[in-house]
């Protein structure tokens, strides 16, 4: 009975289990923003599959929100909307040799893109930015990305919270005077909250100097190093829907 016993222990202490509420049932990586950990229901970003940040526009701090995550991974930019700026992504404490980039020509191809890198399972992290995702599209990146333990941010336009979507966790930003407007609109085992988070961490400031953005070209990737833009009226804010 013993065997048994402990088979079952560690089946249910696995990290990909879901076990409701728990601190540990989904995600043990955290984001890197305390406030925001605490509101997701494994206390961090799931373990792998797809997320979406649905954003007004690019700029808006989205990239702020990725950088602890992206930080010492491999990773996979498909489609960013600006060209990266290296000298902007090592200030902020990324290495570019980590960062390979993708630029396809259309939205098929970026389709196409994301789920075969998601699907080759080498990075440990994958970002896309499309617009148009038919749902068949989003469940392959969903069940692509769940498959080979891999996290993907899918970026898009605040408009898609109409479509229905797989991914277990969605989020909608938004600019705002002290930081960043964060609106859970799904999370699987979580509840539909809003709040403002914060930037950025004095520690997380002193060993990563901001970038003065009036130095930098005009093809500077502006999700890594833009000041936040007025807030939008909250009246124009999604609300959130339970999971």
């Amino acid at each position: 009975m013993s065997a048994p016993a402990h088979s079952l222990q560690e089946i249910l202490h696995r990290p990909d289990i879901w076990r409701g509420l728990r601190s540990d049932s989904i995600g043990n990586r955290r984001t890197g923003h305390a406030l925001l950990d605490r509101h997701l229901p494994g206390r961090g970003w799931p373990t792998a599959g797809l997320i979406e940040l649905l954003i007004p526009r690019p700029g808006i701090g989205e990239m702020q929100l990725l950088i602890p995550t992206l930080r010492d991974c491999t990773q996979c930019w498909v489609a960013p909307p600006y060209r990266p700026y290296a000298p902007a992504l090592l200030r902020a404490g990324l290495s570019p040799r980590r960062v390979l980039i993708v630029q396809p020509e259309t939205t098929a191809d970026t389709l196409w893109t994301l789920e075969q890198t998601v699907r080759a399972g080498s990075e440990d992290t994958v970002l896309g930015w499309c617009a148009q995702t038919p749902m068949a599209a989003l469940r392959r990146l969903q069940l692509a990305a769940e498959s080979t333990q891999t996290r993907l941010f899918l970026i898009r336009p605040v408009h898609c919270q109409q479509q229905p979507s797989p991914a277990p966790l969605r989020l909608y930003l938004d600019a705002a005077d002290d930081g960043l407007y964060l609106r859970i609109l799904k999370s699987r085992g979580g509840r539909p909250t809003a709040f403002v988070l914060p930037f950025v961490d004095p520690a997380t400031a002193a060993a990563h100097p901001a970038v003065d953005t009036d130095t930098l070209p005009s093809v500077a990737h502006p999700h890594v190093v833009v000041s936040p833009a007025p807030a939008a009226a909250a009246a124009a804010r999604p609300r959130p829907r339970a999971a």
